[in-house]
């Protein structure tokens, strides 16, 4: 999934952590994490120090919501209307299909994983403007560096193509 916790390192982490208020080093150690529950507490959202779709959305990190096969939540909800599937808030393989099948009539990349460039294209979610396509591409930020998958996150899948989350790391330590 694309999500961000403890022990993963990379430009979107360092976009969280200006989010935050707190030194933006681009590693997700342990005041980060900190920092996030304490801003989930105080929003109202699931308090697990990790921060996925629903929270990006919450804190209008728009550029960091990536909906993948295990996706859970609102945003996923949202992506199913639109797409018509089942809106059970679960991005399960019916999901990824129809949005594979969405990708390919609208001329985009057909990876099935639904990113700004796909849900601009929905027309259900307004925020994601040309602007957030732009900045949640690799290069868009400074220090994003091309790499291959997201080596720390719970999935094996590669990263979309261009996509920011291509510069997530894992790191051990704190």
């Amino acid at each position: 999934m694309a999500i961000l916790k403890r022990g993963l390192a990379g430009e979107p982490v360092k976009l969280l952590q200006k989010k935050l208020g707190v030194e933006a080093d681009g590693r997700f150690g342990p005041g980060t994490e900190t920092a996030l529950q304490d801003y989930q507490k105080k929003n109202g959202l699931q308090v697990d120090g990790i921060a996925g779709p629903d929270t990006f959305v919450h804190m209008g990190l728009f550029e960091l919501v990536l909906l993948r096969t295990g996706s859970r939540g609102e945003a996923v909800k949202k992506l199913q209307q639109a797409v018509g599937v089942t809106a059970d808030g679960v991005f399960g393989a019916g999901t990824e299909k129809a949005v594979r099948a969405f990708q390919e009539k609208n001329g985009l990349e057909a990876d099935g994983m639904a990113g700004p460039a796909t849900l601009a294209k929905t027309n259900a979610f307004k925020e994601m403007t040309a602007d957030v396509v732009k900045r949640s591409e690799l290069g868009a930020g400074a220090g994003a560096s091309a790499g291959g998958g997201a080596a720390g996150e719970a999935s094996a899948e590669p990263a979309p193509s261009r996509s920011i989350w291509g510069s997530i790391k894992s790191f051990f330590g704190a």
